[in-house]
């Protein structure tokens, strides 16, 4: 009789936290914008007329998004300050926590990020919603680390 290993189950994608200059950002109810797009090259080769090489090129990161109910000013004034020329660029973190919340399982580190895009809640007096903000960060390299069981790790960089 075969003996069945270990069940994994992918990630679940309801528990995660922000995290910027190592500190907790709030609460947030989506996060979006984890990708990476890497342009491609045709080549055409002399003399080779079935097929074009295909070559890697530059790597764009999109921006990342952020959504959560308003409940306090720090991202608003980190925006504000770049409205008024001045530039902070901030690293952080997007961690992944398994089901109870407790143990990280993956982590997206961004670098050298600054607020592009805010938008401020749909208000409407007939519906009793909470006020949702919309926070976008642009930033220089997205970087992913797995966390399993025992805290092992295996990196990989998407940057240069």
């Amino acid at each position: 009789m075969a003996s069945t290993g270990s069940r994994v189950d992918p990630f679940l994608a309801f528990r995660f936290e922000v995290r910027i200059e190592g500190q907790a950002a709030g609460g947030f109810s989506e996060c979006g914008g984890l990708q990476l797009d890497t342009d491609v090259q045709d080549y055409a080769e002399g003399g080779l007329n079935d097929r074009l090489h295909k070559r890697p090129t530059r790597t764009k990161q999109a921006n990342i998004s952020l959504r959560r109910g308003i409940v306090d000013r720090v991202l608003w004034d980190w925006y504000a300050g770049l409205l008024l020329g001045v530039v902070q660029l901030r690293s952080g973190s997007i961690v992944l926590k398994d089901p109870t919340g407790q143990q990280p399982v993956a982590r997206w580190d961004f670098r050298r990020a600054f607020p592009c895009r805010w938008t401020g809640p749909e208000l409407n007096a007939t519906q009793s919603q909470v006020a949702v903000e919309s926070f976008e960060l642009a930033h220089e390299g997205l970087e992913r680390s797995i966390i399993r069981k025992g805290w092992c790790t295996c990196r990989s960089t998407s940057s240069r």
